[in-house]
């Protein structure tokens, strides 16, 4: 995940923290900035990029597919005698 979005979280973490623990803001954004990149880090995750190049490539092989099994069909209904309609 980007540091600059676990960044701002914690800054928001650590902005919605009640007057008091001012004193130690630096501290808590620092552990909370530990703690995100932690979690983020085991989720697996993959970058919008990543995900858009899958969904491209995802698109192309349905469409190639697609383009198969019409291409199937036209060369079965050539082999294939017509059935009889019951």
């Amino acid at each position: 995940m980007n540091s600059s979005v676990i960044d701002e979280l914690s800054k928001r973490i650590s902005g919605a923290l009640p007057p008091g623990a001012s004193v130690m803001k630096e501290d808590l954004e620092k552990n909370i900035r530990s703690v995100l990149h932690a979690a983020f880090s085991k989720m697996d995750l993959v970058t919008r990029e990543e995900f858009e190049v899958q969904a491209q490539v995802l698109q192309r092989t349905r469409e190639r597919l697609e383009a198969l099994e019409k291409q199937v069909t036209e060369l079965e209904s050539q082999l294939l005698p017509p059935r009889p309609e019951e």
